[in-house]
């Protein structure tokens, strides 16, 4: 893997911060996924992408392992203050943007790589859960917190920050690349 280049891609695509990501570091926490159920959110139980349908961390375990190398991307917005739900908002979709764009990117360099990202999936506006299969299996994107991690934990690890001061909400996302 060619950090250099990976780094200089995801500034171009748009992240406020990029770092490389040991995929040893990550650990899977059911603490994490107990989070999920109390459905904060409202998409526990509801899409593909959000437990219990996105898979459970058995499964999730045995995909990371195969993966030596990856990165961690942020976006970092700025808010007025923590009610400012438009700004949050705004500043999740403009991730969402940017991530899927270097999902495409990575794809094109190399293709087994693992998105695990930021929120729900929405590639749909409305998902098939339970009663139809995904409709796009290839492009959904669980997040990090579905997988059981603890964002704060991982950027930890990897050398990231993930507080960024009052007025700035970040959205950070991986990608396991081989």
């Amino acid at each position: 893997m060619d950090y250099a280049e990976l780094e200089k891609a995801a500034g171009k695509i748009g992240f406020t911060h990029i770092a490389p990501l040991d995929p040893s570091t990550i650990v899977l926490k059911e603490e994490v996924r107990k989070m999920c159920e109390a459905n904060t959110c409202g998409r526990y139980n509801k899409c593909w992408s959000c437990p219990p349908g996105c898979g459970s961390l058995e499964e999730f375990a045995e995909q990371i392992k195969g993966y030596q190398h990856g990165i961690l991307v942020q976006t970092v917005g700025e808010i007025e203050d923590s009610m400012d739900f438009e700004a949050m908002m705004d500043a999740e979709a403009l991730h969402k943007r940017h991530f899927l764009q270097m999902y495409e990117f990575l794809r094109g360099k190399y293709p087994k790589t693992l998105a695990i990202g930021t929120g729900s999936c929405t590639q749909c506006k409305e998902c098939t859960y339970p009663d139809a299969p995904c409709r796009f299996p290839d492009r959904r994107v669980s997040s990090m917190e579905a997988y059981g991690m603890l964002v704060l934990e991982v950027c930890k690890d990897n050398h990231l920050g993930y507080y960024y001061g009052p007025n700035t909400i970040a959205y950070t996302g991986c990608f396991l690349v081989e």
